[in-house]
């Protein structure tokens, strides 16, 4: 919202200067996006009036002027504007003069004496190019300051208003709220009903009452349409970033700046019957004012008489019914529309106007008349013509429920106590009516303001009002102690330092992603759908976080990276017995050579182990391995991943349709587990320090190739055998030698006595038992 400083202290004239005023605006929540002078500053220009003009004797392009600026004689000035002329009056910088860039003194020019400049609203820093000099009405008065003529000792202010202040939208509307800061006189313009001249009236139908609670209008008879708009008036709406078009349109721009009702002139000999509210004809069409011939939906609101629609209400209006020059009746409309009737039409035909983003924010449906009353007294004053009475159809207007404000939460809300009178006092500025009753207030909004529904919306009015800066900054005292912190739970960041340590990033990704991801990636067929996705790809909630890793690794691979290592921690979401569940993962994934480019080792791909090493810190060696089929994994190499024999993730190689689909040259490893399982331990006890040496024995046995490692491994430690320290697998030997469909796993045991060295016997009798243990459980049978 632009406007003039000065149109704005005609309503209402604080004793502050422009930034003080600009300071309250901003911290009434009218923010002042900018602040700035209408005119470069320049010094003694005052009206000069053209005597004579003659040619110069010594330039074709010349003129020898005889400039009278009020003083005993005339000034000789040289000029070589093509529009100076005899009678024509014009900006004279007099000699001393200051002006943007430049000051002027007594020069000679082609050897004569010139006293002064005539000027241009170029070199006075009005415009940026003119062609000649700046013609002023006949009526200035010859050696007038140029400054208070044209009014230029004035400031542009550019509010950068909420969605919910449109209220704010009009020069009165801010005047209101500075009457109510500054506690200064507000002067509202005069408003009488205008003389009824002849008794023709145009004939009304609202269908749509709901969308059109108020519609008045009236015929105005025997307007001058080509009539000459006020200077003071095209400096206004200029000032606020209008250009003049003529005078009857003027004055309805001028009544929307002003008041912030928008308004529409017909041509009357142009309509063809009555005026008729309505909803848009399916493929019903309209060519509008800015040249657009557009295709209308039946949500949209139309004015329409017999020959079909004529303008898109609240919008903007028809070609067919424009007023031009010639026009000499108007149908002048002033009208409330519901800001639901209004809200989006507009940007869906691909265009905005001053009247949709007044409209849809809500306009004052109390003012529609007087709106009206005002632009035909303008109207007759500038045009002439004769208005005739007004027709007005009324239905339901929107209702101004009373909002409660209980002073007990204003200072809860506030932090300060603020008496029962003070928060009267501020309503009453505000022009809120209130009853008030045992420490509340009952406060039933005015008609402009549609952002008062709630007792939050009445502790802002308060607050702002009293003044933010009157609300001292008291900090929060608190009594500050150490949480509690179980040694049995780890820190989520020792997982994100491990895997950093790793050679992984970490990465952010949405939480909202493609329906396909889900269904064909995750084989989840019932993902979470989103009410209003913010992006057709982004429409479901994430069941696993392999999509935004994977999505990670095709922007980077694509920018030229080779090797990655990511991960991710973050939330993953299901449905479970008719609610939601939401899960915290940690995912990884590697992809490219194991190692960094380097000399020292040999380049290779990282594989399923290489990763499974990953996994195994973070589940501190832990973790059970056991392979299993996934959607979005290579069928031989992907595994279920447990912990105390309860899975709590997947790891394993990208499946090779999903290689392609993704383009990726090379194989990819990913992994995902359940974050709470990783942080619980057990509390670490004390073990004595064993001073005599281990033993170690090997056991070699041969297996059926479906016999896993894991089920081995978990057998032996089963047995809980006190003097066994470690099992490991040193060797796996499939060939000569050992039978088809077998396999030789050898483990190494190593066992120890805290207090005694084991002897032969004692070693025997343990090795005895862990191959029982693993012949009765899988057939094993030892290796000789």
């Amino acid at each position: 919202m632009q406007f003039s400083e000065n149109w704005l202290r005609q309503f209402v004239n604080p004793a502050i200067d422009s930034e003080a005023l600009s300071h309250e605006l901003t911290m009434t929540g009218l923010e002042v996006e900018e602040m700035a002078p209408v005119a470069a500053s320049f010094s003694k220009v005052v009206v000069g009036e053209i005597v004579s003009a003659e040619k110069h004797p010594d330039a074709d392009r010349l003129q020898v002027c005889r400039v009278n600026v009020g003083l005993a004689e005339p000034l000789q000035i040289v000029c070589g504007a093509p529009n100076a002329r005899a009678g024509l009056k014009a900006p004279c910088a007099m000699v001393g003069a200051v002006l943007p860039g430049f000051a002027i003194k007594q020069a000679k020019v082609r050897g004569v004496e010139s006293f002064g400049m005539m000027c241009s609203a170029k070199e006075l820093g009005l415009s940026e190019e003119s062609s000649g000099l700046l013609e002023l009405p006949q009526e200035s008065v010859v050696g007038e300051d140029i400054r208070r003529l044209l009014d230029l000792d004035d400031r542009l202010f550019t509010l950068k208003l909420t969605p919910n202040r449109s209220d704010c939208l009009s020069v009165l509307g801010i005047a209101r709220d500075v009457a109510a800061l500054t506690g200064a006189v507000l002067r509202l313009p005069e408003i009488k009903p205008a003389e009824v001249r002849h008794d023709e009236v145009k004939a009304v139908v609202v269908q749509q009452t709901s969308s059109c609670p108020r519609y008045t209008g009236r015929l105005i008879r025997g307007v001058n349409a080509a009539a000459t708009t006020p200077a003071w008036m095209v400096r206004r709406l200029e000032r606020s970033g209008l250009r003049s078009i003529s005078a009857i349109v003027d004055v309805t721009n001028y009544v929307l700046l002003e008041m912030g009702q928008p308004l529409h002139a017909f041509d009357a000999a142009k309509l063809q019957g009555g005026i008729v509210v309505r909803n848009a004809q399916p493929k019903e069409k309209i060519a509008l004012l800015n040249d657009q011939t557009v295709e209308l939906d039946s949500d949209m609101l139309v004015i329409a008489d017999q020959s079909g629609a004529i303008a898109l209400a609240g919008i903007m209006g028809g070609a067919a019914t424009a007023v031009t020059d010639a026009t000499a009746d108007i149908f002048l409309e002033s009208a409330f529309f519901t800001p639901a009737a209004i809200a989006g039409r507009a940007r869906r035909l691909g265009f905005s106007t001053d009247s949709s983003y007044r409209f849809e924010r809500g306009v004052d449906f109390a003012a529609t008349r007087e709106a009206l009353e005002r632009a035909t007294d303008l109207i007759v004053q500038i045009c002439g013509g004769s208005a005739g009475a007004v027709t007005e159809q009324l239905a339901a207007l929107p209702q101004r429920q009373p909002v409660t404000l209980r002073l007990s939460r204003l200072t809860g809300v506030l932090g300060i106590a603020l008496d029962e009178a003070v928060v009267a006092d501020l309503f009453g500025r505000l022009g809120f009516a209130f009853k008030t009753a045992s420490g509340s207030f009952e406060v039933t909004p005015p008609s402009y303001r549609f952002d008062i529904a709630i007792e939050e919306d009445l502790i802002e009015e308060v607050a702002r009002l009293h003044g933010y800066d009157n609300i001292p900054a008291t900090p929060p005292q608190a009594a500050l102690r150490m949480l509690e912190s179980p040694e049995t739970m780890l820190d989520r960041a020792l997982l994100k330092d491990a895997l950093a340590a790793r050679g992984y990033q970490e990465i952010v990704t949405y939480s909202f992603v493609d329906e396909s991801w889900e269904r064909d990636l995750l084989g989840n067929v019932n993902p979470i759908p989103l009410k209003n996705p913010i992006a057709s790809d982004m429409s479901v909630m994430r069941s696993g976080l392999w999509g935004g890793l994977l999505d990670t690794l095709v922007y980077n691979l694509n920018r030229k990276q080779d090797r990655l290592r990511l991960f991710e921690v973050g939330a993953a979401y299901g449905v479970c017995d008719g609610g939601f569940t939401e899960t915290l993962r940690i995912s990884g994934l590697a992809y490219g050579n194991v190692m960094p480019e380097q000399w020292g080792v040999e380049a290779r791909d990282v594989d399923f182990f290489d990763v499974k090493a990953d996994v195994d810190l973070l589940t501190g060696g832990q973790a059970q391995y056991e392979a299993i089929a996934h959607p979005a994994l290579h069928p031989g190499q992907s595994a279920r991943v447990s912990l105390h024999g309860k899975p709590v993730g997947f790891i394993g190689k990208l499946h090779p349709k999903w290689q392609q689909h993704y383009q990726l040259p090379r194989g990819v490893i990913l992994f995902e587990l359940d974050v709470a399982p990783l942080l619980s331990r057990q509390l670490v006890q004390y073990a004595e320090v064993g001073k005599f040496p281990p033993v170690r024995r090997d056991l070699a046995v041969l297996v059926d190739e479906n016999v896993s490692l894991q089920a081995l491994m978990d057998t032996m430690n089963a047995t809980a055998i006190p003097l066994v320290n470690h099992i490991e697998l040193f060797d796996i030997y499939r060939g000569k030698g050992i039978p088809e469909g077998k396999k030789s796993l050898a483990f190494l045991v190593l066992m120890k006595d805290t207090q005694k060295t084991l002897t032969d016997v004692e070693a025997d009798e343990v090795m005895v038992k862990l191959l029982d243990s693993i012949v009765l459980a899988h057939h094993a049978e030892l290796r000789k």
